[in-house]
């Protein structure tokens, strides 16, 4: 079973999230939050495997309480809800360590599937984010993309392929797939990649792809 907690400070807000993810039979809403320091008190009690954070939180701000929850509750996959397709919070929150920005207007079947990927470990960002957001990355410092290319060049010809499809928002499965290998040598071509680039999750190995490259 999988265990959610919802954080949003509007009531009607979180009790549709609830709605939806507990119309499957996985997933289980273990607590709801309205406020960022309410939120880090229940995941520290609670200790969900997934937490679905807004982004604009009053009392403690969405962003802030998800660093915290990063940095002191690994066990749990931080996924930020925002209503726009960019926000200049999400590039805080990609460093602090969330693997997920999805937004609160995404189909609700769409919305549990993310959810299911994001316990088993994937990184989910919605196809209406993901260029802008980490594109910024690059845009923001020339710099960036020089030491990007630096720390990919410790990467083997295969991984960076596997990176570049990862960046690109595939899925394990997909990824293997379009490699022809199994998914346990994506996961393993993958767990390399983040102890090679100092990197906590897909989602900050899917930035320094965009870093260091122009064509995505």
């Amino acid at each position: 079973m999988i265990s959610v907690v919802v954080a949003d400070d509007e009531h009607l807000v979180r009790a549709g999230i609830r709605g939806v993810l507990e119309t499957a039979r996985d997933i289980a809403v273990v607590a709801e939050a309205a406020s960022g320091s309410e939120a880090l008190r229940l995941v520290h009690v609670h200790r969900p495997d997934v937490l679905l954070m807004d982004i604009h939180m009053p009392g403690g701000d969405g962003l802030a309480a998800a660093e915290m929850v990063c940095r002191h509750v690994p066990g749990t996959a931080v996924a930020m809800l925002t209503t726009f397709t960019y926000d200049r919070y999400v590039q805080g929150a990609l460093h602090s360590g969330a693997v997920g920005f999805l937004l609160k207007d995404m189909e609700p079947r769409a919305l549990i599937d993310a959810v299911r990927a994001i316990a088993a470990g994937d990184a989910v960002l919605a196809p209406q984010v993901t260029r802008s957001v980490l594109t910024t990355f690059r845009d923001r410092d020339p710099r960036r993309a020089h030491r990007a290319r630096a720390r990919l060049a410790e990467l083997t010809d295969l991984e960076r392929t596997v990176l570049r499809l990862l960046a690109l928002g595939r899925s394990n499965a997909e990824i293997a797939r379009s490699c022809e290998m199994s998914e346990g040598s994506v996961k393993a071509h993958v767990s390399r990649m983040l102890v090679k680039l100092g990197c906590g999750n897909r989602v900050q190995l899917a930035t320094v792809a965009y870093d260091a490259e122009d064509n995505y």
